[in-house]
């Protein structure tokens, strides 16, 4: 028998999730600019790290948020093939629960309703909603919470195969040198290799939102994401841009197969912060 789940827990997680995500920065990016701090070079750029982590402790310690762009909100539902929702309509709890997160959380009002008229929904609905079936009767909830800053930033290229790794590599790299700054420097890189137009880009979001603790499996790949990393980090932007080693923080890279005639790649910079948070259903 297929397992019930109401559509009103997938609302409370993503309610619940929107704002421990604006709250509370992963240990893992913590501890990376803790890391940071004590290995860059500049002692200006020493001195930012060092307040970027003084500032996400504030926000953790006193339950306030950590920026005050608390981004467009990303879902992604991983559903159990055996599990039956029911209760209503799954999109609208979703943003049900995007707006409940963002007023019970105090979240600035980042979204307007209609990319070119411009006006502000007033409650950061809708979310962007990704959804994939998975065995089992479970659901995973993730909730991403993307500013704009570095969002803006991220590219897409359609290279052809006789571009190869190298142009992979440059394009990767020129993306990261091209947003600067204006990035929120350091980021994390999350780089969508295969797949179609659209997949790639879908890749690269969830590339960025994977833990920067986490390697890729396959050891080509995870060479790949240590060599980026480097080469990146040797551009000298630095922390907020200002010159230093640590320009990025981690480089996660997914792939999935494609067309014999394609090589998709696309880049996705996260800032910093990399707000994110999950919970099993």
């Amino acid at each position: 028998m297929p397992r019930q789940l109401h559509v009103d827990a997938i609302r409370q997680a993503v309610a619940e999730l929107l704002v421990e995500a604006n709250y509370c920065i992963g240990d893992d990016v913590l501890d990376a600019l803790r890391q940071a701090a004590e290995e860059e070079q500049s002692p200006l750029g020493r001195d930012i790290l060092a307040q970027l982590v003084a500032n996400y402790e504030l926000a953790r310690q006193e339950r306030v948020p950590a920026c005050q762009d608390t981004g467009l909100t990303i879902v992604f539902l991983a559903i159990g093939q055996d599990v039956h929702l029911v209760g209503g309509d799954l999109r609208q709890a979703v943003d049900a629960g995007v707006r409940e997160g963002s007023k019970t959380g105090f979240l600035r009002n980042s979204v307007v309703g209609d990319p070119l008229l411009r006006r502000n929904t007033g409650d950061n609905g809708p979310a962007v909603l990704h959804i994939d079936i998975i065995p089992g009767d479970r659901v995973h909830v993730t909730v991403a919470c993307k500013g704009f800053g570095s969002e803006n930033k991220s590219r897409l290229a359609m290279l052809t195969p006789a571009d190869g790794i190298e142009g992979v590599k440059r394009f990767v790299v020129e993306t990261v040198e091209r947003a600067g700054a204006q990035a929120c420097p350091p980021v994390i890189v999350g780089v969508g290799i295969g797949g179609s137009f659209e997949l790639a880009a879908r890749l690269s979001k969830q590339a960025v939102i994977r833990p920067i603790t986490q390697r890729h499996p396959r050891p080509d790949i995870r060479a790949l994401e240590e060599e980026l990393l480097e080469e990146i980090n040797r551009l000298g932007i630095g922390p907020q841009g200002l010159g230093g080693i640590k320009t990025a923080l981690a480089v996660n890279i997914e792939v999935y197969p494609t067309h014999i005639a394609g090589l998709p790649v696309a880049v996705n910079i996260g800032c910093h912060s990399n707000r994110h948070r999950d919970m099993w259903l």
